[in-house]
């Protein structure tokens, strides 16, 4: 239970991939060259967007990608901000094998400072795509810009240890972790002396509960705790049991009073459960997708921002902002897109109990318990 007067408003969101596609816009872009069996060339995703909606016009300056969200975190001024960082930022050439390998130069982080994120959460299937030296500059790179890791280290102490941001009112604790279902290898789980992610082995009551000491062991009187998780598909709105149950065992522990989860490419329902929030999917926010084809009926170019507010007693209400992602760029989603959001969301969060409405101003809101 937090200190009577404690209380924050923070923003989330999804997966934020600054790689491959967006990394080649930027001022500073990386050696295009890539090791997928659709590419060999990050500006191939440049020249799929631009077929689609336009030219981008490249090089673009840092705030470019964030477009008209940076007026909507303006005016709400959310105490801290934080973002799942689906991609390595390095120079590295010791890409993994088999997949699909996103990186971000060094020196086009200050795009993520432009929008003042305070928060990287690196627990995901991306962070290790160019090996473990990789993963040592892109935690270097991101503490040198002044922005704090969770998630991943050069140990596992380091992986596990979770991110502290100081707020006028409390301190908000981010605690990360991701799941081999949301494509991690398990080899890519750090070990006490070996660099990787704070990887879950399974959702089970007892992985649960290690959690919940865990966060214990860090948290004090006023503290808000935040659990992100990469979890499950990257498609489709069901929600696997084990994510519920595995959700509702931390916060009924009473030490979480956020889960945070990732991994889909669109918004999955969220649930309002014990007067805390559970996001189980935020979906992706900035991406190099557009113009790439399949899937088309989760509107996957459809983005939310997530304001959630909280006091002593926990959520008081969450605002979710409509965005649509064009030419690597967000913009304001149209009224029809946010009526199918709205609609869309409703129809999931129902089957959790939680129901969302449209307000006057296109945005989504769902009230606190």
């Amino acid at each position: 239970m937090r200190s009577e007067g404690a209380g924050a408003t923070l923003f989330l969101c999804g997966d934020v991939m600054t790689g491959r596609g967006v990394d080649q816009i930027l001022p500073f872009p990386s050696d295009p060259g890539l090791h997928e069996a659709y590419s060999t060339s990050a500006l191939d995703y440049v020249r799929l967007a631009e077929r689609l909606n336009g030219t981008i016009p490249a090089p673009v300056d840092f705030a470019y990608i964030w477009g008209e969200a940076l007026r909507e975190l303006d005016r709400v001024a959310p105490d801290t901000r934080i973002v799942n960082l689906e991609t390595s930022v390095t120079t590295s050439s010791a890409w993994e094998p088999g997949g699909i390998n996103y990186r971000m130069h060094p020196r086009n982080v200050p795009c993520l400072t432009a929008a003042g994120i305070d928060c990287c959460v690196l627990a995901n299937n991306h962070v290790l795509d160019w090996g473990p030296e990789g993963l040592d500059e892109t935690v270097t790179t991101l503490r040198s810009a002044g922005l704090q890791t969770a998630g991943a280290g050069r140990t596992l102490d380091e992986a596990r240890r979770p991110a502290i941001l100081e707020t006028d009112a409390s301190r908000v604790l981010v605690f990360a972790f991701a799941t081999e279902s949301s494509g991690v290898p398990r080899s890519w789980g750090a070990r006490q002396t070996i660099r990787g992610v704070s990887l879950l082995q399974e959702l089970s009551d007892a992985s649960a509960d290690l959690v919940a000491a865990h966060v214990r062991d860090y948290r004090r009187e006023g503290d808000i705790a935040v659990v992100s998780i990469h979890w499950g598909s990257n498609w489709g709105y069901q929600v696997p049991e084990s994510h519920q149950v595995f959700a509702h065992r931390l916060i009924d522990s009473g030490e979480v009073d956020v889960i945070h989860g990732h991994s889909s490419h669109h918004p999955r329902g969220v649930e309002v459960y014990g007067g805390k929030l559970i996001l189980y999917g935020c979906g992706d926010f900035l991406n190099d997708y557009e113009g790439i084809s399949g899937y088309e009926e989760y509107r996957d170019d459809l983005t939310l921002m997530y304001f959630v507010t909280l006091d002593a007693e926990g959520l008081t209400g969450l605002r979710m902002v409509p965005m649509q992602l064009r030419r690597f760029r967000l913009w304001r989603a149209s009224e029809s897109d946010a009526q199918w959001l709205q609609r869309t969301l409703d129809r999931e969060s129902a089957v959790f109990g939680t129901r969302v409405k449209l307000e006057d101003d296109g945005s989504l809101a769902v009230p606190g318990d």
